[in-house]
């Protein structure tokens, strides 16, 4: 039985937690920031624990 590998993409923008919980970073902070308020821009930067509807799938992707 071969090896099981990680997604590169998925590990690219998600991490697992020592819980077992899968966050993601938000939206909207690759450029224009000129455009944002400061407010906006703090809201945006902390990681988000990833949808209950998409987390199985997202477990997978890094690995099991």
């Amino acid at each position: 039985m071969p090896k099981k590998k990680t997604h590169r993409g998925a590990a690219k923008r998600m991490r697992k937690t020592a819980t077992g919980k899968v966050m993601r970073g938000r939206a909207f902070m690759s450029h224009n920031y000129g455009k944002k308020s400061a407010r906006h821009k703090r809201r945006l930067t902390p990681m988000v624990p990833v949808s209950k509807a998409d987390a199985k799938r997202a477990t997978e992707l890094l690995g099991g």
